[in-house]
């Protein structure tokens, strides 16, 4: 790599240049075995004579921090870390002046830490079989896109998405999950999390207010909070969230009405007439999160929101985080007509745009059926495994857990009728540890 030294208004150049390739070895950013440029070359790009290069070089030498090799060059040494008296860590933040703080906001956000570590028994919600992924077929897909002509045209993309992708998109959830959208319609995310922030970004401003079910997604509230949004949890029932809870200041009613987050209800169908006439009088976005509700094991499904939705509130979000992999990082949303510019605005100031070699071999894995095809094999590897668990739990726990009904999703949840939440918060803790 380059090597960066800086001489620029220094008095004794040739101390300098040995103060900052020793403090560069020092600090590991010059690693044993690594090569510095030859004396030659590095005189002619400081514009220094010769001579001073080859004294700082025979200097460190004679130090131990440097070798040399006849004919091959001038190389760190491989005990230079040992040699190094004093060695220390680049300069700290407020080592000389007051460090930066953020807002007190960001210490209550943890970091997902729990979700980079894998389990031989995995029970964690929304975590898709990895093992189960068509990795040989995503591969040729990606080798496929590689060459196509919105990546190696090498320009920025359109921030809403590829427009193969979008209409792919469009189609699919058409078909799954009866979406009335077409591909203009549709701005592809890095992920669900994207999709909430855009919305919030466009509809709302600090100080205004967002409605969520209680319990709720949790990284979905920490997101409003981090953006200066008042976050009023509305509590929920067997039907789902409670409509006349909902505070009238609310600007934003975000909900899972598919497969409810974290309990698994079904939202009814006079919930969602009672939500779509709530949002329509107080001039409310509805953010409906459908996030892994393709997986469907008995029942007949509702039609969702944004297909109820005559006049325009429904913003309608997605993931193939759950369906595919989350490692992936990609979403996208449904926007209506009135925000959808804004919407493309707000991605392109936050992103420009999601990884357009991601974009392309998305749109054809869609294309050619090979999404399909592997939610309904998942859709039975998962359903004999929910099955498992709700009969285990039936079994070994009567009386003391209680599965919530639900017929969709990655995950299913049991009340502890006789336990506390500390009691639970010990189990879990234990589960964790072995």
């Amino acid at each position: 790599m380059e090597l960066h030294i800086s001489l620029v208004e220094r008095r004794n150049i040739a101390a300098e240049l040995y103060r900052q390739l020793r403090q560069a070895i020092v600090d590991g950013r010059l690693l044993p075995g690594e090569a510095l440029p030859p004396s030659r070359e590095l005189a002619r790009r400081l514009r220094l004579s010769r001579t001073t290069v080859t004294t700082a070089y025979t200097r460190l030498t004679a130090e131990g921090m440097l070798t040399g090799r006849v004919g091959a060059g001038t190389f760190v040494s491989p005990r230079a870390s040992d040699t190094a008296p004093g060695a220390r860590p680049g300069r700290r933040a407020g080592d000389r002046h007051t460090a930066l703080r953020a807002r007190a906001v960001w210490d209550a956000v943890p970091l997902a830490t729990p979700y980079a570590t894998r389990a031989e028994f995995d029970f964690r919600s929304g975590l898709p079989d990895a093992a189960h992924f068509p990795h040989e077929r995503w591969r040729r897909l990606l080798a496929r896109a590689t060459g196509a002509d919105a990546v190696i045209g090498g320009v920025y993309g359109v921030p809403a998405g590829l427009p193969a992708l979008r209409e792919a998109i469009a189609r699919h959830i058409g078909v799954a999950r009866a979406v009335a959208a077409t591909g203009d319609d549709v701005v592809v995310t890095s992920g669900m999390q994207q999709a909430l922030d855009l919305v919030a970004r466009v509809l709302v401003a600090p100080g205004e207010t967002v409605a969520m079910e209680d319990p709720g997604y949790g990284p979905a509230r920490r997101l409003f909070t981090s953006l200066g949004l008042r976050v009023h949890g509305v509590p929920v029932d067997e039907e789902g969230i409670v409509v006349r809870e909902i505070p009238h200041r609310a600007r934003i009613v975000y909900v899972t009405p598919s497969h409810q987050y974290p309990l698994g209800t079904v939202l009814s169908l006079s919930r969602r007439r009672e939500l779509l006439a709530w949002s329509l009088e107080h001039g409310a976005a509805i953010v409906e999160d459908d996030y892994d509700s393709e997986f469907r094991f008995d029942g007949r499904p509702i039609e969702p929101l944004q297909t109820m939705d005559a006049a325009g509130h429904v913003i309608y979000v997605g993931t193939f985080s759950k369906t595919l992999l989350p490692t992936l990082r990609l979403g996208f949303l449904v926007a209506p007509p009135g925000i959808r510019e804004a919407i493309h605005r707000a991605k392109f100031v936050t992103d420009w745009h999601t990884s357009l070699l991601a974009q392309a071999t998305l749109a054809e894995f869609i294309a050619t059926g090979l999404l399909a095809r592997h939610i309904r094999r998942m859709q039975r590897i998962y359903g004999e495994r929910r099955e498992l668990i709700r009969t285990t739990v039936a079994r070994d726990f009567p009386g003391r857990l209680t599965i919530v009904p639900s017929s969709a999703g990655l995950h299913v949840a049991a009340v502890a009728e006789r336990a506390t939440a500390a009691e639970m918060t010990v189990v879990a803790e234990r589960a964790l540890a072995a």
